[in-house]
């Protein structure tokens, strides 16, 4: 289908593009192929050195629409940031350099923030791994298409319903303006997401799964050893403080799912940091410990939190190292099963 409504508004979508090259075409390619007609591609190279660099560039002299820009490696966010600031839509999108799109995405978002009024607009996401096939989904894609306030989706984020990425967003601009992405760190659109719900009114949210997270093995987030540690179960832990003290400030009706929040992202950091780096040396363990013990009773009686996770945030409140030597072997008898 051609987008045959005139006059509609410029989307700018932003690639961050790094030692890619494999899948770059896949991802360009679903973007160029979009319904919606009236958008620029750019695609922001983040110091490549593997061929990546000189990829971009021939994109760039194929389609029009592609905006190519080089920089220094200094990681996704600075990438991101550098699009926003060259960016000349009313509206911003991201796509992740390995994923890639339906081509109906954004024209089923922009019909969502004409009909709707909304200033973002979400779609749906699954995600496939190296074989094509589909994981299950990590975030349940609604029934139908919705519009909730900026309160409700803050707590479906809290109570690990919502989908916090800007990748499947359709974002006005003007809610850059004064924002960028946190560099440095990771889980940096929930920290993002976070303050910009301050300045938002209403989402509005289609269950259609248009974009497709690629599931690779080696990026940001998927470690490869037991031995690996990525930052962002530090960082999980530092944004649930964050919204912590913004739920008490504005939005004290979401006490309990906060609370439930901030034990809940430190079961997931104490559940996945290696056994090695639980000692007296880190200062960072040793602050999670602390925060467990002072918060047995919000562990009991918190509502949002499930049997199996008090269980296990009370054991490791108890004896840390014993019952993640306890669960690491579980986890690889489980492995060598599927095997």
């Amino acid at each position: 289908m051609v987008n045959g409504k005139k006059g509609r508004d410029l989307i700018s979508v932003i690639v961050p593009v790094y030692n890619i090259i494999d899948y770059l075409p896949r991802c360009v390619d679903s973007i160029c192929a979009q319904t919606y007609s009236n958008l620029e591609i750019i695609l922001v190279d983040d110091g490549s050195d593997d061929g990546t660099e000189k990829l971009v560039d021939e994109f760039g002299k194929k389609d029009a629409r592609i905006r190519v820009f080089h920089k220094e490696n200094g990681g996704s966010s600075s990438a991101r940031n550098l699009g926003i600031a060259n960016a000349r839509g009313k509206w911003i999108g991201f796509v992740d350099s390995d994923d890639f799109i339906d081509s109906r995405m954004y024209e089923e978002l922009m019909d969502c923030v004409e009909q709707y009024g909304v200033s973002i607009a979400q779609a749906s996401r699954d995600e496939i791994d190296a074989d094509g096939k589909k994981l299950p989904d990590v975030c349940l894609p609604p029934d139908e298409t919705y519009v909730c306030g900026a309160e409700m989706f803050l707590r479906e984020l809290l109570l690990h319903r919502g989908d916090s990425s800007f990748c499947t967003k359709l974002t006005e601009k003007r809610l850059f303006d004064e924002r960028r992405f946190p560099e440095g760190v990771l889980n940096e659109d929930f920290h993002l997401l976070v303050d910009m719900l301050q300045e938002v009114s209403e989402i509005a949210v289609i269950p259609d799964q248009y974009y497709h997270v690629f599931y690779r093995i080696g990026s940001n987030t998927r470690k490869k050893t037991k031995e690996e540690f990525s930052r962002v179960y530090v960082d999980i832990v530092n944004n649930a403080d964050m919204v912590e003290r913004l739920v008490k400030e504005k939005y004290s009706s979401l006490l309990k799912e906060v609370v439930r929040f901030g034990l809940y992202q430190r079961l997931d950091y104490m559940l996945h940091i290696p056994v090695s780096g639980m000692t007296g040396k880190d200062e960072f363990y040793l602050a999670v410990k602390r925060y467990l013990r002072l918060h047995i009773v919000d562990t009991v009686k918190n509502p949002y939190l499930t049997i199996k996770n008090k269980a296990y945030l009370l054991l490791l409140t108890i004896a840390p190292k014993s019952v993640r030597q306890v669960h690491e072997w579980k986890m690889e008898r489980t492995r060598r099963k599927t095997v």
